[in-house]
Protein backbone atom coordinates (compact mmCIF):
# COMPACT_ATOMS: atom_id res chain seq x y z
CA UNK A 1 0.00 0.00 0.00
CA UNK A 2 1.16 3.25 -0.51
CA UNK A 3 0.68 6.99 -1.32
CA UNK A 4 2.52 9.56 -3.35
CA UNK A 5 2.63 12.96 -3.63
CA UNK A 6 4.07 15.07 -6.11
CA UNK A 7 7.23 17.52 -5.95
CA UNK A 8 8.44 20.51 -7.88
CA UNK A 9 11.76 18.91 -8.14
CA UNK A 10 11.01 16.68 -10.24
CA UNK A 11 10.80 13.79 -7.94
CA UNK A 12 7.76 12.53 -5.76
CA UNK A 13 7.55 12.09 -1.95
CA UNK A 14 5.68 8.80 -1.73
CA UNK A 15 4.97 6.39 1.72
CA UNK A 16 4.53 2.67 1.47
CA UNK A 17 3.12 0.83 4.91
CA UNK A 18 4.84 -2.04 6.06
CA UNK A 19 3.57 -5.22 7.24
CA UNK A 20 3.26 -3.96 11.19
CA UNK A 21 1.15 -0.92 9.64
CA UNK A 22 4.25 1.35 9.95
CA UNK A 23 4.26 4.10 7.69
CA UNK A 24 7.73 4.08 5.47
CA UNK A 25 8.41 7.53 3.89
CA UNK A 26 10.30 7.68 0.69
CA UNK A 27 11.59 10.03 -2.18
CA UNK A 28 11.13 8.66 -5.14
CA UNK A 29 13.11 10.56 -8.47
CA UNK A 30 14.86 9.14 -11.88
CA UNK A 31 13.29 6.54 -14.31
CA UNK A 32 14.90 3.41 -15.19
CA UNK A 33 15.93 0.28 -13.00
CA UNK A 34 14.84 0.62 -9.67
CA UNK A 35 17.45 1.09 -7.01
CA UNK A 36 16.70 1.27 -2.98
CA UNK A 37 19.12 3.34 -0.57
CA UNK A 38 19.43 2.20 2.73
CA UNK A 39 20.94 4.84 5.51
CA UNK A 40 23.76 4.07 8.20
CA UNK A 41 23.38 4.65 11.81
CA UNK A 42 22.53 8.22 12.66
CA UNK A 43 21.53 9.31 9.40
CA UNK A 44 18.31 9.61 7.51
CA UNK A 45 17.45 9.68 3.94
CA UNK A 46 19.20 13.54 3.46
CA UNK A 47 22.18 11.36 3.99
CA UNK A 48 22.02 10.08 0.72
CA UNK A 49 20.15 12.76 -1.07
CA UNK A 50 23.09 14.25 -3.32
CA UNK A 51 23.81 10.07 -4.24
CA UNK A 52 20.53 9.75 -4.77
CA UNK A 53 20.51 12.77 -7.54
CA UNK A 54 23.20 11.33 -9.08
CA UNK A 55 22.23 7.60 -9.51
CA UNK A 56 18.49 9.35 -10.63
CA UNK A 57 20.28 10.28 -13.96
CA UNK A 58 20.03 6.54 -14.99
CA UNK A 59 18.00 4.91 -12.40
CA UNK A 60 14.38 5.05 -10.36
CA UNK A 61 15.79 5.48 -6.81
CA UNK A 62 14.11 5.20 -3.92
CA UNK A 63 15.49 6.89 -1.14
CA UNK A 64 13.39 5.93 2.33
CA UNK A 65 13.82 6.88 5.77
CA UNK A 66 14.66 4.03 7.87
CA UNK A 67 11.87 3.47 10.68
CA UNK A 68 12.30 5.94 13.54
CA UNK A 69 13.88 8.58 10.97
CA UNK A 70 12.88 11.30 9.19
CA UNK A 71 9.03 11.36 8.04
CA UNK A 72 8.70 7.42 8.49
CA UNK A 73 6.81 6.01 11.59
CA UNK A 74 7.71 3.72 14.01
CA UNK A 75 6.45 0.13 15.61
CA UNK A 76 5.89 -0.18 19.22
CA UNK A 77 8.63 -2.76 19.75
CA UNK A 78 11.69 -3.01 17.30
CA UNK A 79 13.13 -6.22 15.81
CA UNK A 80 15.37 -6.10 12.75
CA UNK A 81 13.01 -8.59 10.68
CA UNK A 82 10.70 -4.97 10.64
CA UNK A 83 13.35 -3.44 9.05
CA UNK A 84 13.48 -6.21 6.35
CA UNK A 85 9.40 -6.00 6.18
CA UNK A 86 9.90 -2.62 5.53
CA UNK A 87 12.70 -3.21 2.26
CA UNK A 88 9.88 -5.75 1.21
CA UNK A 89 7.44 -3.10 1.35
CA UNK A 90 9.58 -0.94 -0.96
CA UNK A 91 10.24 -3.72 -3.33
CA UNK A 92 6.90 -4.88 -3.72
CA UNK A 93 6.19 -0.67 -5.36
CA UNK A 94 8.97 -1.21 -7.59
CA UNK A 95 6.93 -4.10 -8.70
CA UNK A 96 8.59 -6.71 -6.45
CA UNK A 97 12.31 -6.75 -7.27
CA UNK A 98 15.09 -3.46 -7.28
CA UNK A 99 18.71 -3.71 -6.48
CA UNK A 100 19.75 -2.36 -3.00
CA UNK A 101 23.15 -0.08 -2.11
CA UNK A 102 23.65 0.51 1.58
CA UNK A 103 26.61 1.87 3.48
CA UNK A 104 28.11 0.79 6.71
CA UNK A 105 25.29 -0.72 9.14
CA UNK A 106 22.85 0.29 6.56
CA UNK A 107 24.94 -2.11 3.96
CA UNK A 108 24.10 -5.29 6.81
CA UNK A 109 20.45 -4.40 6.73
CA UNK A 110 20.75 -4.90 2.93
CA UNK A 111 23.00 -7.74 3.33
CA UNK A 112 20.19 -9.20 6.19
CA UNK A 113 17.16 -8.46 3.71
CA UNK A 114 18.92 -10.13 0.61
CA UNK A 115 19.73 -13.62 2.90
CA UNK A 116 16.26 -13.15 4.04
CA UNK A 117 15.40 -13.94 0.54
CA UNK A 118 13.75 -10.88 -1.27
CA UNK A 119 14.24 -10.45 -4.57
CA UNK A 120 17.98 -8.16 -4.97
CA UNK A 121 18.92 -8.87 -8.48
CA UNK A 122 22.13 -6.89 -7.32
CA UNK A 123 23.54 -5.20 -3.94
CA UNK A 124 26.08 -2.60 -3.69
CA UNK A 125 27.61 -1.88 -0.09
CA UNK A 126 29.88 0.32 0.75
CA UNK A 127 32.04 -0.69 4.15
CA UNK A 128 30.24 -3.21 6.41
CA UNK A 129 31.92 -2.56 9.45
CA UNK A 130 32.44 -5.83 10.54
CA UNK A 131 34.82 -6.90 13.07
CA UNK A 132 36.17 -10.13 11.57
CA UNK A 133 40.29 -10.22 12.97
CA UNK A 134 40.80 -9.22 17.09
CA UNK A 135 38.62 -7.32 18.56
CA UNK A 136 40.49 -3.59 18.57
CA UNK A 137 38.49 -2.84 15.53
CA UNK A 138 34.69 -2.98 17.07
CA UNK A 139 33.24 -1.35 19.81
CA UNK A 140 33.63 -2.84 23.60
CA UNK A 141 31.45 -5.81 24.68
CA UNK A 142 29.46 -3.42 27.11
CA UNK A 143 28.36 -1.13 24.37
CA UNK A 144 24.70 -2.00 23.75
CA UNK A 145 24.07 -1.97 27.82
CA UNK A 146 25.63 1.55 27.69
CA UNK A 147 23.64 3.15 25.03
CA UNK A 148 20.36 1.24 26.37
CA UNK A 149 21.29 2.93 29.75
CA UNK A 150 21.94 6.52 28.05
CA UNK A 151 18.96 6.61 26.14
CA UNK A 152 16.94 5.33 29.26
CA UNK A 153 18.31 8.59 31.09
CA UNK A 154 17.74 10.85 28.17
CA UNK A 155 21.02 11.58 27.31
CA UNK A 156 21.07 11.68 23.92
CA UNK A 157 23.92 13.84 23.34
CA UNK A 158 26.09 11.43 25.21
CA UNK A 159 25.25 8.53 23.29
CA UNK A 160 25.50 9.87 20.43
CA UNK A 161 29.25 10.58 21.47
CA UNK A 162 29.67 6.99 22.74
CA UNK A 163 28.87 5.69 19.49
CA UNK A 164 30.55 8.13 17.45
CA UNK A 165 34.11 7.72 19.78
CA UNK A 166 33.44 3.99 20.48
CA UNK A 167 31.47 2.60 16.88
CA UNK A 168 33.46 4.88 14.53
CA UNK A 169 36.52 5.84 16.43
CA UNK A 170 36.23 9.34 15.71
CA UNK A 171 38.58 11.43 17.85
CA UNK A 172 36.95 13.06 20.36
CA UNK A 173 37.48 17.05 19.19
CA UNK A 174 36.02 16.32 16.13
CA UNK A 175 32.94 14.93 18.04
CA UNK A 176 33.64 18.50 20.15
CA UNK A 177 33.64 20.52 17.35
CA UNK A 178 30.24 19.22 16.06
CA UNK A 179 28.65 19.96 19.33
CA UNK A 180 29.43 23.54 18.57
CA UNK A 181 27.30 23.04 15.12
CA UNK A 182 23.35 23.15 16.82
CA UNK A 183 21.85 22.78 13.38
CA UNK A 184 23.78 19.23 13.05
CA UNK A 185 24.47 18.26 16.44
CA UNK A 186 20.50 18.57 17.39
CA UNK A 187 19.85 16.72 13.94
CA UNK A 188 22.06 14.05 15.39
CA UNK A 189 20.24 13.76 19.08
CA UNK A 190 16.95 13.49 16.88
CA UNK A 191 18.68 9.98 15.58
CA UNK A 192 20.05 8.70 19.03
CA UNK A 193 17.22 6.35 19.65
CA UNK A 194 17.62 4.27 17.05
CA UNK A 195 20.98 3.79 17.52
CA UNK A 196 20.03 0.05 19.29
CA UNK A 197 18.37 -0.82 16.01
CA UNK A 198 21.85 -0.46 14.08
CA UNK A 199 23.78 -2.39 17.01
CA UNK A 200 20.15 -5.10 16.27
CA UNK A 201 21.31 -5.07 12.74
CA UNK A 202 24.88 -5.96 13.05
CA UNK A 203 24.59 -8.42 15.75
CA UNK A 204 26.93 -10.40 16.98
CA UNK A 205 28.99 -9.58 13.47
CA UNK A 206 31.48 -7.05 16.07
CA UNK A 207 33.25 -9.75 17.83
CA UNK A 208 36.27 -9.89 16.56
CA UNK A 209 35.32 -13.43 14.99
CA UNK A 210 35.25 -14.93 11.26
CA UNK A 211 31.77 -14.57 9.60
CA UNK A 212 29.71 -17.21 9.40
CA UNK A 213 29.55 -18.21 6.26
CA UNK A 214 25.98 -20.20 6.76
CA UNK A 215 24.94 -17.02 8.13
CA UNK A 216 25.25 -14.96 4.63
CA UNK A 217 25.81 -18.15 2.11
CA UNK A 218 21.96 -17.82 0.95
CA UNK A 219 22.34 -14.00 -0.48
CA UNK A 220 21.89 -14.66 -4.43
CA UNK A 221 22.32 -11.64 -5.16
CA UNK A 222 25.08 -10.08 -6.79
CA UNK A 223 27.22 -8.28 -5.08
CA UNK A 224 29.58 -5.73 -5.21
CA UNK A 225 31.38 -4.51 -1.85
CA UNK A 226 33.44 -1.21 -2.04
CA UNK A 227 35.96 0.15 0.50
CA UNK A 228 37.87 3.47 0.77
CA UNK A 229 41.67 3.94 0.30
CA UNK A 230 41.43 6.35 3.08
CA UNK A 231 39.90 4.15 5.53
CA UNK A 232 40.84 2.63 8.45
CA UNK A 233 42.42 -1.72 7.56
CA UNK A 234 39.17 -2.88 9.50
CA UNK A 235 36.99 -2.05 6.47
CA UNK A 236 38.94 -3.85 4.08
CA UNK A 237 39.46 -7.01 6.51
CA UNK A 238 35.73 -7.18 6.71
CA UNK A 239 35.26 -6.81 2.86
CA UNK A 240 37.40 -9.14 2.13
CA UNK A 241 36.30 -11.80 4.54
CA UNK A 242 32.17 -10.88 2.90
CA UNK A 243 33.39 -11.60 -0.37
CA UNK A 244 34.75 -14.87 0.65
CA UNK A 245 31.47 -16.07 2.08
CA UNK A 246 29.19 -14.72 -0.73
CA UNK A 247 28.87 -16.98 -3.22
CA UNK A 248 28.30 -13.83 -5.94
CA UNK A 249 30.70 -11.13 -4.65
CA UNK A 250 33.79 -9.16 -5.41
CA UNK A 251 35.43 -6.65 -3.48
CA UNK A 252 36.80 -2.93 -4.78
CA UNK A 253 38.89 0.08 -3.03
CA UNK A 254 38.10 3.12 -4.56
CA UNK A 255 41.21 5.69 -3.93
CA UNK A 256 40.60 9.03 -2.16
CA UNK A 257 37.62 7.87 -0.07
CA UNK A 258 36.98 7.11 3.55
CA UNK A 259 33.81 6.27 5.26
CA UNK A 260 31.50 9.25 4.96
CA UNK A 261 31.73 8.71 1.54
CA UNK A 262 28.28 9.01 0.85
CA UNK A 263 27.78 12.35 2.27
CA UNK A 264 31.42 14.09 1.62
CA UNK A 265 32.04 12.44 -1.77
CA UNK A 266 29.31 10.83 -3.52
CA UNK A 267 30.32 12.18 -7.27
CA UNK A 268 33.69 9.99 -6.82
CA UNK A 269 31.80 7.09 -5.33
CA UNK A 270 28.53 7.46 -8.49
CA UNK A 271 31.24 5.92 -10.53
CA UNK A 272 31.46 2.63 -9.27
CA UNK A 273 27.93 1.92 -8.75
CA UNK A 274 26.89 2.89 -12.22
CA UNK A 275 28.07 0.52 -13.88
CA UNK A 276 27.54 -2.28 -11.77
CA UNK A 277 23.75 -1.30 -10.68
CA UNK A 278 22.66 -1.49 -14.38
CA UNK A 279 24.36 -4.91 -14.82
Amino acid sequence: MSATSENTAGSTESAVVSADGTTIAFRRSGSGPAVILVASALADRSDGAKLAGLLARHFTVINYDRRGRGASGDGARYAVEREIEDIAALLEHCGGSASVFGSSSGAVLALRAAAAGLDIPRLALYEPPFAVDGDAFGPPADFAGRIDALLTEDRRGDAVKLFMTKAQGMPGLLVASMRLMPGVWSGLKALAPTLPYDIAVMGDTQRGEPLKADEWSSVASRTLVLTGGKSPEGFHQAARALTEVLPHAEHRTLDGLNHGAVVMAPKKLAPSLVPFLAG
